[in-house]
């Protein structure tokens, strides 16, 4: 599967720490594709990654998918089916649990300026964002497996590091 298969409006879906937002935006620079980061409009910016009150945060979500291009990323399955019902194609990154925890502490202690980040926010370790990979992640995987499985769209899924760094060189994307 190709980037070119997948269509004008990608969604990529994956657990915290996958390359979701890194791959949003080395996609979104060589398809010339507005990259939307749904962390960036679920949080308010300017703050310690405090929630938008949910029908704001819906309703930009769903002004941000009906652009005619994009590269989406982020989760949030309540809004995921009017995402699907306008995406072209999917990509789903998987990642060990251990790896999405040590990307977690590295890009909060070492990083800066990430793809994704909060504007004017700065990420720092969470006890509930460790409790998310540890937990919640492990727990959702189900129902990404069914859903992914269920797509008819145009899918790929880039099951380790490895498969991502060879998509990315398939594709000549940068990060």
């Amino acid at each position: 599967m190709t980037l070119d298969e997948l269509g004008p409006r990608i969604c990529i879906l994956g657990p915290s720490g996958s390359g979701k937002s890194t791959l949003a935006q080395a996609i979104a620079r060589a398809r010339g594709l507005a990259a939307i980061h749904l962390d960036q409009l679920h949080h308010l910016p300017d703050t310690d990654w405090q929630p938008r009150p949910q029908a704001e945060f819906v309703a930009l979500h769903d002004a941000a998918i009906q652009v005619p291009s994009w590269v989406i990323e982020g989760n949030y399955s309540r809004c995921l089916p009017q995402r699907l019902d306008r995406a072209t194609g999917v990509i789903r990154l998987e990642t060990p649990t251990l790896t999405s925890l040590y990307r977690y502490f590295r890009r909060s202690w070492f990083e800066s300026g990430r793809a994704g980040a909060l504007e004017g926010g700065r990420d720092s370790v969470k006890w509930l964002m460790i409790h998310h990979i540890l937990v919640t992640t492990r727990l959702n995987r189900g129902f990404y497996d069914r859903v992914f499985g269920a797509l008819t769209h145009p899918k790929l899924q880039l099951s380790s590091p490895r498969e991502l760094a060879a998509f990315y060189a398939q594709e000549g994307l940068e990060r």
